[in-house]
Parts: structure tokens; sequence; C-alpha cells
């Protein structure tokens, strides 16, 4: 059995005043009738959807934001909650465009709201921490408090009840003191108390549930009655009692929270919870009167709310009650539906005490279920670890940490008192060679990170300088072309204008000269050119030697074979030097990680042209590893972040005893990059 906890700010209302005057006159009585308790859900949202298309056309200035919040809260309030996620996301695009960092933190954290309530933690928690950054950075005390607030709420709900308390008492910290901030201050208290019972913490649990209810008794502290804080207050109480196996002093609770003033239209999901507690309390006592009346009135709420735990909960109840008035049939039906409910919608908690449940009424499966509820009880607890860790407890795990190192030592001692004086001499002397090879081993690859660090800055050195020649051969080219080539051709065009005013007899002998100056004129294009592909094939070259280089180190360094492989039709020199440099460092990465880590026999390194794109792969024969389970180290951090760099694509497949391959495509448009470099 849980409690199903209704802390206040669960229903939205306003947080700023009413406008003295809006865009049409007809929006402030649109959101009214939104708001209206005893109105049909229908007519809400139709209510609400003409109030947002009016809003929607106004200017994206504070007030339009404003009244788009009132919409959202109207949708929070109607459980429409993918209307309410499509208002939040747009009042969160609308506040970024005009950069309004209070309307984005507010944003952010109707989002959160929004994930929490579809049960979707992680994303939820996410929106609440950046809306916590935003109100840190604009100093809001209050918001930032109630942000902390949010994320205790979410911990809660995930279990993770020591994140949570620290949570609140950061939100005590910074509401203490503050009177504008009292209705947080009730909400803190009642978190608390709700938290030390789940602990069993009985007598911490009243005291702050009792301090809540002295919140709501002070008449300067404005808490809307809307919000039915009281009747929250006093069923939580009496859900402590429960715990206590009070059960009389539970039902005093639970009764006075049911003649709480309009509760049930108000709160009915709250009216439910406590007339199902209130069933509960009077049967465990024995008071059988308004049974099971008063069970089935809670389930008929909670199933037209659609409260899937709640109802969950309810038929258990029933299900205990009529295993109590031997009605066995109905005590297993109602368990089975119980059950059948919480897997439909994999409510893990709601599951184990159908089954715990089940159990009890059907003991011939028994063995079963116990089976079952074993199970999944291991997979929750699983599951709360993994999202308390997402939620961040960092000072918890450094204390575990240091736990186990303390117990490990122990540990250690105890074993060379065993072994004795000459064991630990053995011991000493195992570590301290081992220390010394490990000494030489980090020695070399210092070494060797040097010596591709100096690769690296030399292949940038040799890529400069090659730029360097390549921009004055083409001014000296340019040179040859002007004073050369071109002032020849001029004067042979000038001399071959002439012919045309003498006789035929002498013109033919100067044109045969002509001619043959212009073949002197062809023959210094041709070498010039012959020269210019020279200095392009020497710029190529350059960037495969250096490849070739690290490659050669890596065969007189380790003893696992290499096969190297570069298709000859790569045009290099449409890939701009950024790009070799990282494909370089990649390589040396992967042979690096190969060299550690593969165990491999063979390494395959392989650069293939393919349409507009450059491939490279890397493949070993290696013991491989499972890509799902194992942490990336730095290692591959580096080479995806570089791959990025090249705007390429990242690929890494790895079976167990199977070797690994690892490929890179890079994007090289040879058309575009052929008409720059025939430019």
């Amino acid at each position: 059995m849980f409690l199903l906890a209704v802390f206040y700010g669960c229903t939205r209302k306003e947080q700023h005043g009413q406008n003295t005057k809006t865009a049409e006159d007809s929006l402030s009585i649109y959101l009214s009738l939104a708001n209206d308790v005893n109105m049909p859900l229908t007519f809400k949202q139709k209510y609400n959807q003409r109030a947002f298309k009016i809003v929607i056309n106004q200017e994206n200035d504070s007030l339009s934001k404003a009244n788009l919040f009132k919409i959202a809260n109207r949708y929070y309030n109607m459980n429409d909650w993918p209307a309410y996620f499509s208002t939040s996301k747009l009042i969160l695009e609308k506040s970024e465009e005009t950069k309004d960092s209070i309307n984005i933190a507010r944003a952010l954290t109707y989002l959160g709201d929004y994930y929490s309530v579809q049960l979707i933690s992680d994303s939820a928690f996410v929106f609440y921490f950046k809306s916590e950054k935003i109100y840190s950075r604009i100093n809001d005390p209050y918001n930032l408090a109630k942000t902390f607030l949010n994320k205790a709420n979410l911990q809660y709900n995930e279990s993770d009840l020591f994140g949570s308390e620290m949570s609140v008492f950061k939100a005590l910290q910074i509401i203490k003191g503050n009177d504008s901030a009292s209705d947080l201050l009730y909400e803190s208290y009642n978190l608390l108390g709700v938290l030390y019972n789940e602990r069993d913490e009985y007598d911490k649990a009243l005291e702050f549930h009792g301090k809540a209810l002295k919140c709501l008794e002070n008449k300067a502290i404005p808490v809307p009655s809307e919000f039915q804080s009281k009747a929250t207050s006093l069923n939580n109480i009496g859900y402590v009692y429960l715990g206590m196996k009070k059960f009389d002093e539970a039902k005093k609770y639970f009764e006075e929270g049911l003649k709480q003033e309009n509760l049930k239209a108000e709160k009915p999901s709250l009216y439910a919870m406590l007339l199902d507690n209130l069933a509960y309390s009077k049967y465990k006592m024995g008071d059988f009167k308004g049974l099971p009346d008063q069970f089935f009135q809670a389930l008929q709420v909670r199933d037209s709310l659609k409260l899937t735990s709640g109802i969950i909960l309810n038929k258990i109840h029933l299900s205990e009650y009529y295993a109590f008035r031997k009605d066995t049939f109905k005590a297993v039906q109602y368990s089975k539906q119980a059950l059948l409910l919480s897997r439909n919608h994999k409510r893990l908690t709601n599951t184990l005490e159908a089954l715990k449940q089940i159990a009890a009424v059907e003991p011939e499966n028994a063995s079963i279920y116990s089976e079952e509820y074993i199970h999944i009880n291991e997979r929750l607890q699983k599951a709360e670890r993994k999202m308390g860790e997402k939620f961040s407890r960092i000072e918890y795990e450094t204390n575990e940490i240091k736990s186990e190192n303390t117990s490990l030592a122990l540990q250690i001692r105890n074993l060379v008192y065993v072994f004795g004086f000459f064991t630990l001499l053995g011991l000493f002397l195992y570590v301290y060679k081992t220390q010394q090879a490990r000494n030489r081993e980090l020695l070399f690859k210092q070494q060797q990170q040097i010596a591709n660090e100096d690769i690296y800055n030399l292949m940038i050195s040799q890529q400069n300088e090659i730029e360097a020649i390549r921009i004055k051969e083409k001014k000296k080219v340019a040179q040859e072309l002007h004073d050369g080539v071109l002032g020849r051709m001029f004067g042979i065009r000038i001399s071959l204008d002439s012919l045309d005013k003498i006789d035929e007899t002498l013109a033919a002998p100067k044109r045969k000269k002509y001619l043959t100056e212009l073949k002197n004129i062809e023959q210094d294009i041709r070498e010039i050119s012959h020269d210019l592909s020279k200095e392009k094939a020497d710029l190529i070259n350059n960037f495969v030697a250096i490849l070739e280089k690290l490659m050669d180190d890596q065969v007189n360094t380790f003893s696992v074979k290499l096969i190297s492989n570069i298709d000859p039709h790569i045009k290099w020199e449409l890939v701009s030097n950024a790009v070799k440099i990282n494909l370089y460092r990649i390589v040396q990465e992967a042979l690096q990680n190969c060299n550690k880590y593969a165990n491999a026999n063979t390494v395959k390194v392989e650069f293939k042209s393919e349409i507009n794109h450059l491939v490279l792969t890397i493949a070993d024969d290696g013991i491989g590893f499972n890509t799902k389970t194992t942490k990336r180290g730095i290692g591959l951090q580096n080479i995806a972040y570089r791959t990025a760099e090249c705007k390429g694509t990242f690929t890494l497949k790895s079976v167990k005893g199977e070797g690994t391959i690892l490929t890179i495509k890079v994007p090289i448009d040879q058309k575009i990059n052929l008409q720059n470099h025939d430019t």
C-alpha cells in the first residue's frame, strides 16, 4: 500500500493580477468560463480554445504571454495534457523570441510539470534544472525555491527520498524569514511529513504535518481555499496513523478531511482518496458501517477521473475487505483486476501491491505470484537506484566509495595477517615490480605521445610551407606568362599583321619564322604546366607520406600485423587541410586503442573513395566488446568529435571475440571542388 500524496500547488491558479483591460472584451469571459468547476469538461475546453484564438492574434508582449499562461493553467486543471504541452511549448518559443528570461524560466517549469505528470522523470528533471539556473541568475528567490520543491516532488515520486529531502531543505534555506513565500513553507513541511512517513519515522512525520497545518491556521498566510490544502494535510496525517496501526485516530482525520467545504467539486481526486482511506481504516478497526459502499463511491470517482493508481489501490482494498468477509470469489476477482490494470499501465509499485494481495487470497498459486513479486521488486529497486543517480547524489556516492575503500583496506590487512610476514614481503615485491613495469609503459606512452604531437605539428608546418611555395610559384608563373609569353605573343601578332602589307613572296619566310617562335612559346607554356602538375603531386604525396610514416612507426613498435591500403583514386587535393589533420589524428587514436585494448593479431587501415565521400575503415581481429553496455572512453569520444568536425558519420561495430570495425565517412563534394579547383 502506498500514499498518493497531494501537495499544495498541484492545481494551477493564477499568479498575476487581473488585467484591467484585455485585447478583446470576450477574453476574460472565456477564461472565466473555462475555469468554472461546475462547467462540463467539453464546454470548458471549447471556451479555452476560443480564448486561445483571441490571444494568438495579439502582439508578442508580456500581456499576451500572461494570457497564454492562463490558458495553459486551465488546460492543466482539465487534465488536457496534449493542449497543455503545446501551449506551454508555444509560450517558451515566444519568450525566447523576445529574450524574456522570467517567462522562459516559467515556461520551462510548466514543461517540467507536464513531463512529471506523464511520469517521464528524466525529462522533467532537465526542464526543472534549466529553470533553476535562470531563476538563480536573475535572483528570483521565490521561484528558485519553488523549482527546488518541484524537483523534490519529482525525486520523491521516483523513490529518491534522500535527494528529495535535500531539495526541500535547499528550498527552506531560501524562503526562511520570507513572509511572501509562506505558501511554499506549507508545501515544504507537507512534503517532509510525507518523506518521513515513507521512512517509518512517524513522530517526525506528524511533527512536520502539524507544522503544515499551523501554516494554514495563520490568517496572514494567503492559501486559497480552492487548493484544499487542509484536506490534504488531514489526509496525510490520517495516513501516518494508518502506518502506525492506530486506525481510530486515522479515521478521525479522514472524516474531518471529508468535511471540508467544496472538497468533492474542487478536488475530486482528493475526495476519493479520503473516502477510500476512511473506508479502509474502518475495515481495519472492524467498523463495517457504510462498507463496502464507501469503497465503491471512491472507485466510481477515480474511474471517472481515470486515476489508474487510485483505481488499483481501491480494488486491492476491496479484495482485502471481501477476503475478510470470506467472499473468496470477489476477493480474487478484485485482486486480479488490480493486477491486470497495473500490468497494462506498467505501474511496478502497484503491481507489487496487487501481487501481494492476490497471493494472500489465492494461496494455491502463491508461489507463482511470489516469484513474480521478487522479480519485479528487484527491477524496481534497480530502476530507483538508476534514477537516483540521474538526480545526482554525489556526496552520498563519495561516502560510499570511501566506505568501500576502507573495507578493502581491512580485507587486505586481514589477508596479510593470515599469510604472515613472507606473504607480505612477496606481495610487496610483486607490487614493486608491477609498478616499475607500469612506469616504464607509461614513460613509453608519454614519449610516443610526444612523437605523435611532433608529427602532427610537422604536418601542419609542412602544409603551411607547401601553401607558401604554391603561392610563390603562382606569382612566378603569372610573371612568366605576363612578362615572357604574353609579350612575345603580342610581338608576333603585330608582326603577323604587318605581313598583310608586303608582297607574299617576302612574307612567306617571315611567316615561317613567326610560326617557329609560336612553337617555342608553346613549349614554354607546356613546361610551366608541367611544373604546376608536379607541385600538385608533391602536395598530395606529402600527406600520403605522413600517413605511411605513422603506419611504419606502428609496425616497428608493436608486434601487431598492419595492413594498409590507400585508394590511388582519392583526390587529396580536394580534401581540406582541416579534414586531413582530423583523419590523421583519428588513425593515430584508433591504432593506440588497438594497441592498448584489442589484443589483436592483425589491424587493417583502408582509405577508399566513394561518390562524394571519403571512407576510412580501421578493422582488427581482437577481443571486441559489447557496444551497448560498454561505456565509451576518451579515445572513442575524441574520434567521434573529430568526425563531427569533418561533418562526417562515425560507425562502430564490435562483437566479443570477433573484433572491431570502425568506419568514418567524410563528405567530399567532388563536383563543387573540381569547379573551384579548375577556377
